[in-house]
């Protein structure tokens, strides 16, 4: 009877039976997965026939702009178009007389249809005043507006609270 009913010495557990089976299921999906592709209508493609582009180069709206120390309004006031990049808020509460407002948002592009208007004023020359912060709204205006084909732009170095000293007395930013 103690042939029958033998006990076999304990099995050690080896490595090589869990990694064998990891094997055998990966391949068995493997196989499944190409079958399934090759059965679709539209399967994807098991290379890739055209190059993958990795880096989309942005489009640079930055232009070369001319750096003014204050408002210098020689000529035609029809020359020259003087433009606020601040807020709407800061505009009303004070700003060049005749300037307009385009506030610059940092995330978006100025407007197609801005940019239209201002190419359309007929000014031979466009200056920008903003904040006065690091970075300058007024800057950063002039520069993409440069950089979108408006030509002879500048700004104001150190924005509307520089202006004070090319003001009349009691007109202040």
């Amino acid at each position: 009877m103690s042939i029958f009913f033998r006990r076999s010495p304990a099995r050690r557990l080896t490595w090589h039976a869990p990694v064998l089976e990891a094997l055998v299921v990966t391949a068995l999906c493997a196989v499944l997965a190409l079958l399934v592709n090759a059965l679709r209508a539209e399967g994807l493609p098991l290379v890739q026939e055209t190059e993958y582009q990795i880096l989309v180069p942005c489009p640079e709206t930055s232009g070369e702009v001319e750096t003014l120390t204050g408002l210098n309004l020689t000529g035609a006031p029809t020359e020259t178009l003087v433009l606020d990049a601040r807020s709407r808020g800061a505009y009303e509460s004070w700003h060049v007389p005749g300037a307009r407002n385009v506030p610059y948002d940092y995330l978006e592009a100025v407007a197609s249809a801005t940019l239209r208007k201002l190419a359309s004023s007929g000014a031979k020359r466009v200056v920008v005043y903003g904040d006065g912060e690091n970075p300058d709204c007024g800057e950063h205006l002039a520069k993409e507006l440069a950089g979108k084909g408006i030509r002879n732009v500048g700004f104001i170095v150190g924005g509307a609270p520089a202006l004070t000293g090319d003001l009349p007395a009691g007109v202040r930013p």
